[in-house]
């Protein structure tokens, strides 16, 4: 079936079949890539996914079950799933370094399973943003680990590597709710880049501002390994936080300088591994796909703000329903009108359009 706009562009195209196994890059990445290229700027046309699509989407808050999963991905760098968001473990002579720790409640068994890795102490974390499924279990490792023998950190059992806003928010005596001293990053940084040598292999942290101002790139150069943070999340709409810096353009900025960083090797696949945020283990072809989708919603979005179209007008139009199947919520804590609001008041002039 054919669906055509006012412009008589045609925007049909199959209805990709979910999958979330965490191992195994989706079997239709080829032509999912291919047919994305054929999608253009939309107005108020209507798309081809009935509505109920959506509330087939995951509630996405917290943890999916009681049990998580570790992966190898390559090089000395594994993947832990299933604590909130992803956790990026790094294991060798000079100890466990991880990046993001999930959620609080998930910490006895996400170290339970850095355990069957290596029994050595966790050294280093680096936190990728704020949010609680991120920093939830930095207390708990702070409390579990014995005093680092260097000198600038003689009471600290743990670096915590963050960009300078996050210890800004996190160490707000008005935060609500109020988050532990142990749990601030002591190691931060306000450059665009930070360098660091461990377990034999270099790491580079780059500041991204993407879905906040303080999101953080992490890139393990030797293993080929990059954790993405939120910035990569292709189990939904970016979560762009405004009151915190966030914006979508920002969220386009982070997935072009993934692109650029991330080499595949034959056919799209393999090469450079991506540790999203959330949802599984990733290659370069699973990165086209998301940041083609992020783009043409934007462009969609853009069209609309510039032909004066109010937020109301624009949320009726439903730029985002051909992707909602794949990437929407109708309920939880980040529904596709959250995504809507956020990304257009991002693209309006001082982050707030017409009502």
């Amino acid at each position: 079936m054919l669906t055509f706009d006012s412009c008589g562009v045609d925007h049909s195209f199959r209805k990709p079949k979910k999958n979330m196994n965490l191992l195994s890059p989706r079997p239709w990445l080829a032509g999912m890539t291919s047919a994305l290229l054929f999608l253009g700027v939309l107005g108020s046309s209507e798309f081809v996914y009935p509505q109920e699509a959506q509330n087939r989407a995951r509630p996405n808050s917290g943890p999916r079950s009681s049990e998580i999963e570790l992966l190898p991905v390559q090089g000395n760098i594994s993947m832990l799933a299933g604590a909130g968001g992803n956790i990026t473990v790094q294991v060798g002579k000079d100890g466990i370094l991880l990046v993001d720790t999930g959620v609080a409640t998930m910490s006895d068994k996400v170290l339970e399973a850095i355990r069957t890795l290596a029994k050595r102490q966790v050294t280093y974390i680096i936190n990728t943003s704020d949010r609680t499924d991120h920093v939830g279990g930095n207390e708990n490792f702070a409390k579990i680990g014995s005093p680092l023998a260097i000198a600038r950190a003689a009471r600290a059992s743990v670096f915590i590597i963050g960009f300078s806003t996050i210890l800004e928010r996190m160490s707000d005596p008005s935060a609500k709710p109020s988050i532990p001293e142990k749990a601030w990053p002591n190691d931060t940084y306000s450059v665009p880049q930070k360098n660091l040598y461990f377990n034999g292999e270099a790491i580079q942290i780059f500041h991204q501002p993407g879905t906040t101002d303080g999101n953080s790139i992490v890139f393990f150069r030797r293993s080929d390994v990059v954790s993405a943070g939120d910035i990569f999340d292709p189990t939904e709409y970016p979560i762009i936080d405004l009151n915190k810096g966030g914006s979508l353009q920002g969220v386009i900025d982070g997935l072009n300088r993934l692109r650029q960083m991330a080499i595949p090797a034959d056919h799209m696949e393999g090469g450079t591994m991506i540790i999203p945020g959330h949802g599984r283990l990733c290659d370069v072809a699973d990165l086209d796909i998301y940041q083609q989708m992020v783009t043409i919603v934007r462009d969609r979005l853009q069209d609309m703000i510039n032909r004066d179209m109010t937020l109301d007008q624009v949320k009726a139009a439903k730029p985002t329903r051909d992707y909602d199947p794949i990437y929407g919520s109708n309920s939880g804590n980040w529904t596709t009108d959250m995504f809507i609001e956020a990304a257009y008041k991002s693209l309006t002039s001082g982050g707030r359009g017409k009502k």
